[in-house]
Order: C-alpha cells, then structure tokens, then sequence
C-alpha cells in the first residue's frame, strides 16, 4: 500500500509565531492599502476597524515573540524619539 501522506515538515513555536508576525503584517498592509484607494465611506469605515483589529493580533503576537526573546528590539533612548520627531516634523511642514 502506498503511502498517502506527503512527508510533513513539523513547524516549531518560533517558526509559527513568526509567520504569524508577518502574515499579520501583511494583512494591515492589505487593510491600509484598501482604505486609501476606497472612496466609498462605509467600506473605508469597515476596513479602518479590520485594520484596527489586525494591528491589535499584531501586537499580541510581536508581544509573544519578544516576551520569549525571538524578537529583538532596540528600546529607544529620548534622544532618538526628540531626533526622528524633528525629522518628521521637518518633513510634515514642507508638506504644507
């Protein structure tokens, strides 16, 4: 008898919780990118709270992966958020 079942690849915890992290981020791309090209009020209302919701799974799982040490960040230090509020603000004023 043959065997029916393709050999199956078994997916660690990190490995999962990662593809989760990117897929999440995928989805609020998709979400955002929906929101900006709708003109139709009530469609954009409903995927501003998919994108709410979406950033919020995101959180949960960035949270997870950093509480288990699988996602190393940077902790900003004051001096890097005044730096990258200037930059920004510079930016958002030659806009207008």
């Amino acid at each position: 008898m043959a065997n029916l079942m393709p050999n199956r690849t078994v997916f660690s915890e990190r490995e999962i919780m990662n593809d989760l992290l990117m897929s999440e981020k995928q989805i609020a791309s998709a979400y955002s990118t929906g929101i900006i090209e709708s003109t139709c009020p009530n469609l954009r209302k409903t995927l501003t709270m998919c994108l709410d919701n979406a950033q919020k799974c995101q959180y949960n799982v960035f949270s997870a992966t950093k509480q288990r040490g699988w996602y190393q960040v940077k902790e900003a230090n004051f001096k890097d958020i005044q730096n990258a509020q200037t930059k920004y603000s510079k930016i958002l004023n030659q806009l207008y």
